[in-house]
């Protein structure tokens, strides 16, 4: 791990959901303001919402609690960010996709795919000489599925940002109601 000054070893994970203005440059400033802070984002997703005025940023970083204060502080100074709230992993339903690209002939194919069932995921790809599976689940399961067909050759691996929501029936961008996004 690089040394970042607020992202040492040992640091807890946080996400954070971030509601935002729908506009162009809000994801600039908000990620300039973790780069300022010497924040190493671990995970970064957007996307829309139920509402077509606002995007939600997810953002995982390793961090200790009180420098992440500070950036949920001048977070909530910037410009079209409307909402900041730390997710409580208790109360959050997180999620991440993976599409894997893992070495597979003849010899070894059975043994792969006993992983894909054993996991539930999918095969999305098949070529003589490999298998493309997409995962989709929480961090923990997508490393564990990793650290099992990495015996066999990953050959390509993209995976995607967490996306997390909280539990139960109230909405993050309830607490937004009532404001207006304008033309600023």
């Amino acid at each position: 791990m690089v040394n970042y000054p607020v992202s040492q070893i040992g640091s807890g994970r946080h996400t954070l959901s971030v509601l935002v203005e729908n506009r162009p440059g809000v994801l600039a400033r908000v990620a300039g303001l973790f780069a300022r802070r010497a924040f190493n984002i671990n995970s970064l997703s957007v996307s829309p919402t139920e509402r077509d005025d606002i995007s939600r940023i997810t953002v995982t970083a390793d961090v200790e609690a009180v420098p992440l204060e500070q950036v949920i502080k001048q977070l909530n100074k910037l410009l079209h960010v409307l909402k900041i709230v730390e997710l409580d992993p208790e109360n959050t339903v997180e999620r991440e996709l993976v599409l894997i690209k893992v070495s597979a002939n003849e010899r070894n194919r059975s043994d792969v795919l006993e992983i894909v069932k054993l996991f539930r995921v999918r095969v999305v790809d098949v070529h003589p000489e490999s298998l493309t599976i997409e995962a989709t689940g929480a961090g923990g399961k997508l490393d564990a599925l990793l650290g099992l067909l990495q015996n066999y050759g990953i050959i390509e691996l993209v995976r995607s940002g967490s996306v997390a929501m909280t539990r139960g029936p109230k909405a993050l961008s309830e607490k937004v109601v009532g404001s207006t996004v304008t033309g600023r």
